[in-house]
């Protein structure tokens, strides 16, 4: 044989070879320091679950606990992320209209209601999109209102949150989170991220933290329990109310020399809406002679809207890639069901979170024979504490991404955490890390029931993920 073919196949063994030896030296590498991390104190009475995929081949490189189901915290993103650019597309957008019942009489004057219309934008209002300000959009919808010629409104202020019959929060949100910002539910019609903001002035520690004037929900009533704490004390504020409230209260402390706005969310996003525009109505020297109200609301007293609408404007929300983009980056509860009905909607109609979230485990099961047992979700986001998803689960549908023609869009929106592009996800006894490390590998990690600070585990579970490097 030709010295030189012997040369080059003795080099193409070598390098094989070499390869082999660097794949298994790897596999060795992330099992020793897996099982090192496993032994450690903090988790002697917890859980954790952990799978690595080879990042080309989507082949197991290392799993244990890898079909146990766990609570995700907000690692369950990935997967509604994916399902939603999967099934709607990274430009899919949501309409919302403007609208008027009646006519407009010789003076100018409408005769019948003004109604915004939605069907779940959850930009609308939100200061993160220019165009979908709040601010930006009740000004356009003022303008276009004068443009139709009308001077003062005989009627009501309507925001119509029917379609997705009102406003709601998933099964199994705990009552000490759906009164704050990050605990805000879904409506029809969306506002502000149906949250606003509460400004507070500390006081001696120990005494009230009185509120600063300011505007509040419409209808909504706020009862102040918070007091004052210790300086370097921090956030330590809780609201507390359910959709559809009348009462917020809010408890806990502040701290002396905190200076933050705190969040809580909205009881009736759309009534908040409706109000709004009312008032920028008035502002505006156009006097409506009613008041504002929903859908929903009127639905309940007995009143469903018949009457023919004129539309007058349509907004288009931002397109799905970057809502994606700030649903993952910033971890924002609301757009997870969002997006979660939005193709429970599509692709089955079916709005409701749990049958949405149903449609979501079959969808898996039937493109990548991932067993729907193994994707036991409660909501889109995560929040839910009896979500229990496998890591095996969360990592195949991330490799399966890869794939993907709108994957350059969701890799962006995923934050860059310990020099890893990687979802993070916390929640009472709950951490978890989700991602890629370079082309590498594609992984899942889950730790239930850990003890210590969670400042602590995260550096242990950084400490693990570096292996991955």
């Amino acid at each position: 044989m030709n010295t030189f073919i012997i040369s080059m196949l003795t080099l193409s063994i070598g390098l094989l070879g070499s390869t082999y030896s660097q794949a298994q030296s790897k596999k060795e590498k992330i099992a020793t320091a897996y099982q090192t991390f496993a032994k450690s104190t903090k988790l002697t009475n917890g859980l954790t679950s952990f799978t690595v995929l080879d990042g080309k081949t989507g082949e197991v490189v290392f799993s244990q606990n890898g079909a146990t189901g766990l609570p995700t915290a907000s690692t369950l993103k990935v997967i509604t992320s994916i399902t939603a650019l999967d099934i709607l597309g990274p430009n899919y957008t949501y309409k919302t209209q403007l609208s008027y019942t009646g006519t407009i009489d010789s003076l100018g004057v409408l005769q019948g209601d003004i109604i915004v219309t939605g069907n779940g934008d959850p930009t609308l209002g939100s200061d993160r999109y220019p165009e979908a300000n709040g601010e930006t959009l009740l000004n356009k919808w003022i303008y276009t209102i004068k443009n139709a010629g009308i001077k003062g409104i005989n009627g009501r202020i309507i925001g119509d949150d029917l379609f997705y019959n009102g406003y709601d929060v998933p099964n199994g949100w705990s009552w000490s989170d759906i009164g704050n910002y990050y605990g805000a539910g879904i409506s029809g019609l969306n506002w502000r991220e149906n949250k606003f903001g509460l400004d507070f002035i500390a006081g001696a520690v120990g005494q009230p933290a009185r509120l600063r004037d300011q505007s509040n929900p419409s209808a909504v009533a706020i009862i102040n329990e918070v007091t004052t704490g210790p300086a370097g004390s921090g956030d330590n504020v809780y609201a507390f109310s359910a959709p559809y409230s009348d009462l917020i209260y809010l408890r806990g402390t502040y701290g002396k020399d905190l200076n933050k706005k705190i969040e809580a969310s909205l009881p009736d996003p759309a009534l908040f809406l409706a109000t709004e525009l009312l008032q920028a109505l008035n502002d505006q020297n156009l006097p409506v002679d009613s008041i504002a109200t929903t859908s929903k609301r009127l639905l309940n007293q007995g009143e469903r809207l018949t009457a023919s609408k004129t539309l007058l404007d349509t907004h288009t929300s931002p397109p799905l890639k970057e809502i994606v983009h700030w649903f993952n980056q910033k971890s924002i509860n609301l757009y997870g069901e969002a997006l979660l009905k939005s193709f429970g909607q599509l692709s089955g109609n079916k709005s409701d979170t749990q049958q949405a979230a149903n449609l979501l485990a079959k969808y898996w099961e039937q493109k990548l024979k991932i067993p729907s047992s193994e994707l036991h979700i409660e909501d889109g986001s995560g929040l839910s504490a009896q979500n229990r998803v496998t890591t095996m689960a969360i990592a195949k549908i991330m490799h399966y991404a890869k794939g993907r023609a709108w994957f350059g869009d969701f890799r962006k929106s995923l934050p860059t955490i310990n020099g890893m592009t990687m979802k993070s996800g916390t929640i009472g006894g709950v951490l978890g890390y989700t991602g890629y490390q370079d082309e590498a590998f594609t992984f899942s990690l889950l730790i239930n029931n850990y003890s210590g600070s969670s400042a602590a585990m995260r550096q242990d579970m950084f400490k693990l993920l570096d292996n991955l490097k």
